[in-house]
């Protein structure tokens, strides 16, 4: 079995500022709303690492990373979209058999995974997930136990 391997030396624990952040951004469900986000931050150089978009009849919610969050709230905030932000863990992954390994270390220290998905660019050959779970802390604490690394903002950021 292939051991996933840091993109960069991690710490034993997670700086506040460091970690993952995930804007949510709350739009109506119409045509063109997911381009025009996109088009907005990619005016200005802010690049998507990761997307998901969850939709309904009337409103959808576009999970993002970004390589530069402040930046991104910057825009956001100028474009008037309403939007949250959370902190999100990453990690990286190289087979089906390493993402099994990682639900089993998750469902070992009993943390329920909310929702999880993959960044578009596949360094060094590996799949990069991030992953929403009820207590950051004690995932990140579990990961890192099962030799996964846990990713923060400056890793993943261009």
């Amino acid at each position: 079995m292939v051991e996933a391997a840091p993109i960069l030396p991690q710490t034993a624990t997670d700086a506040p500022g460091e970690a993952v952040v995930q804007f949510s951004i709350f739009t109506p469900n119409r045509l063109g709303r997911l381009h025009a986000v996109l088009n907005l931050l990619g005016a200005k150089n802010v690049h998507v690492l990761a997307i998901t978009v969850l939709d309904t009849t009337e409103c959808a919610v576009l999970r993002l990373v970004v390589d530069d969050p402040d930046r991104a709230r910057e825009l956001l905030e100028e474009g008037g979209f309403a939007f949250a932000e959370s902190r999100l863990l990453a990690t990286e992954i190289s087979s089906t058999e390493e993402l099994n390994k990682l639900l089993a270390a998750l469902l070992e220290a009993e943390l329920n995974l909310n929702y999880l998905y993959p960044f578009i660019p596949h360094p060094n050959g590996k799949s990069l997930l991030a992953i929403s779970v009820e207590d950051n802390e004690t995932a990140a604490q579990t990961l890192r136990r099962h030799q996964f690394p846990v990713l923060k903002q400056a890793d993943i950021s261009r």
